[in-house]
């Protein structure tokens, strides 16, 4: 039956190291022994979860063959897939001890057998480590990459996506678009109601923006008061509706309800062209934010 997920608990069955693979026959158990082991020190080899989950599912292949894999860390936004994505399915919650390590789906066109579960099982514990070795590497390397004050990304941050982001927009032929957006009159609330309430109102900011944009959708603080966000597969006209959509909400917003504060911010709005590359399609998009804040701020101009 297509989609059908062998459930255990929560609709999906959890695999500790303890659990896997212990209803095995003897033979088979210490050949699949043997792989896991091996398997386990192929997958320590990186510490990078998009090099690991696509390194499991080509030795895994080799093993049982199955069609698609899909791995999710939703709060750690992570999310791999690979191969196709419809059809008879198992899934899995991973962990270790208490420590949950994420969800990960096993796809392909015929439905699985017992033994071809319970291979997938024994399997699986050659995963538990190295993935969270991966995980806490990929925790610490987006600690590094994250503005304290706000939680967007740093200047760092976006500058390695950006760069990644054009190429991957012209190798597929997808929309690529950016958001420039600024406080109004920010310094007159540093001043005014002193830099605590004015760090208030950053992290206002960039609730708003948060809570307005896709998963998929990448947020950084690029200097001040300024936050810049990255559309992947966004035309102009998407681009400029969802600036408008935030626009409205920091509008409003009350930051500090107690001394009625209200902020607004002016965008600037611009879409990948075919001859841009970083530098030209940042400044269009700066250029765009000049002109709202000359035409009276609190708006989006497009450029």
């Amino acid at each position: 039956m297509s989609g059908q997920i062998f459930s255990f608990q929560d609709n999906r069955k959890f695999i500790t190291p303890s659990s896997a693979g212990i209803s095995r026959q003897k033979g088979v158990q210490q050949d699949l022994a043997s792989q896991t082991l091996a398997l386990s020190g192929l997958l320590q080899t990186t510490l990078v979860i998009e090099e690991l989950i696509p390194l499991f599912f080509k030795q895994l292949n080799r093993v049982i063959a199955f069609d698609g894999i899909h791995f999710q860390k939703p709060d750690d936004k992570i999310d791999v897939g690979l191969g196709i994505q419809i059809g008879h399915s198992c899934s899995y919650q991973l962990q270790v001890a208490t420590e949950e390590l994420g969800t990960l789906d096993f796809i392909r066109r015929s439905p699985f057998s017992d033994e071809d579960l319970n291979t997938i099982e024994s399997l699986l514990a050659g995963t538990l480590y190295p993935l969270r070795n991966a995980l806490l590497y990929h925790k610490a390397q987006r600690s590094a990459m994250l503005d304290p004050l706000t939680g967007a990304g740093n200047r760092t941050a976006m500058d390695n996506t950006m760069h990644r982001e054009i190429e991957l927009a012209r190798r597929y032929d997808i929309p690529l678009s950016l958001i420039l957006l600024d406080i109004d009159h920010f310094k007159g609330i540093n001043d005014n109601y002193g830099h605590l309430h004015g760090d208030t109102a950053l992290q206002e900011v960039a609730r708003c923006a948060n809570k307005t944009i896709r998963d998929s959708d990448l947020l950084f603080r690029f200097g001040g008061e300024e936050f810049l966000i990255l559309l992947n597969n966004t035309g102009p006209e998407g681009a400029y509706q969802l600036a408008e959509r935030i626009r409205y909400s920091i509008e409003m917003t009350s930051p500090i309800p107690s001394l009625d504060l209200r902020i607004t911010a002016s965008f600037g709005v611009s879409t990948l062209n075919d001859d841009d590359d970083t530098e030209t399609l940042f400044k269009r998009v700066d250029d765009a934010l000049y002109r709202a804040k000359e035409n009276g701020r609190n708006r989006v101009v497009i450029c």
